[in-house]
């Protein structure tokens, strides 16, 4: 356990010197720091990967077995995204917002008491390839609807400042409205693909083996479904009706707080038969 947490407290460090290198870089545009957040993100991913590995080998499973390791697998597939997308698409100011809620993640993580537990045995439900397959697909589908949260919230603030034909140095900076609001939607997109092979597919077949039953209107799988249909009506409305800009955006921020919910509010505030987690 002690290698797994020297890694996780160098990811919490190496996330929050990430963030502020980017948002320094917003704010000057200076290319060494632009580089260094860069160079900084993929050390820091590299770092969440060593305790995601060193958890696994402690454990003896993969690290989904309780809140803590779920969230350190979450940072690990936002982190990797979010590098993804910078690189393809070239927004890198757009990281002084994101990255930022990567490291409220690890924060939040970091304050979870499972932290310090030594890893147990498996519950006999989690005891399947299933349960696996379905956090795996679900967790990338988090990470699809956790970036559209951020770039929504700084469409908002771009759009604004462009629909009263303002100028500011700092908004300029940021990505187009156009390419955010595009950029939004594909992750939603693709958060949603894996959203529903993981969380409503593989977490039926995975609650049949486990509990007999494909679905038992669980608090978490009764929100998981909600979540599911909040995101259905995004990209329905924005295919079929050209919902795009600002509401677009707010449906996409308001899809991440389901999202949370269904992620931190149910373990506590609905126990049911995931209340492990």
């Amino acid at each position: 356990m002690i290698k797994s947490l020297l890694f996780f407290d160098m990811t919490f460090w190496f996330y929050l010197i990430t963030a502020l290198l980017y948002i320094l870089y917003w704010l000057s545009k200076k290319e060494w720091a632009g580089r260094s957040a860069t160079v900084m993100l993929l050390v820091s991913i590299v770092a969440n990967s060593m305790a995601l590995i060193f958890r696994t080998l402690e454990a003896g499973h993969a690290p989904f077995s309780n809140l803590f390791e779920s969230m350190v697998f979450f940072t690990w597939t936002f982190g990797i995204a979010y590098l993804y997308l910078e690189i393809k698409y070239k927004i890198k100011t757009a990281g002084a917002a994101i990255v930022p809620v990567i490291f409220i993640a690890v924060l939040a993580a970091s304050q979870l008491t499972f932290r310090f537990k030594n890893p147990e045995p498996l519950n006999p439900a989690l005891q399947s390839i299933w349960f696996e397959f379905h956090v795996f697909s679900a967790f990338i589908g988090y990470a699809g609807f956790g970036l559209a949260f951020a770039l929504g919230i700084i469409y908002l603030v771009k759009a604004g400042f462009e629909d009263r034909k303002k100028e500011n140095p700092l908004i300029d900076n940021l990505p187009s409205s156009k390419i955010l609001d595009e950029l939004s939607y594909t992750t939603v997109a693709w958060g949603f693909v894996f959203f529903t092979l993981g969380a409503l597919i593989l977490g039926a077949v995975w609650a049949n083996k486990a509990w007999g039953a494909y679905w038992s209107w669980d608090p978490k799988e009764t929100w998981s479904l909600i979540t599911w249909f909040v995101y259905a009506a995004y990209l329905h409305a924005r295919v079929t009706r050209g919902w795009r800009g600002k509401k677009a955006a707010y449906i996409a921020i308001a899809g991440f707080l389901s999202t949370v919910f269904l992620y931190w509010g149910v373990s506590f505030v609905l126990p049911g038969l995931h209340s492990y987690g």
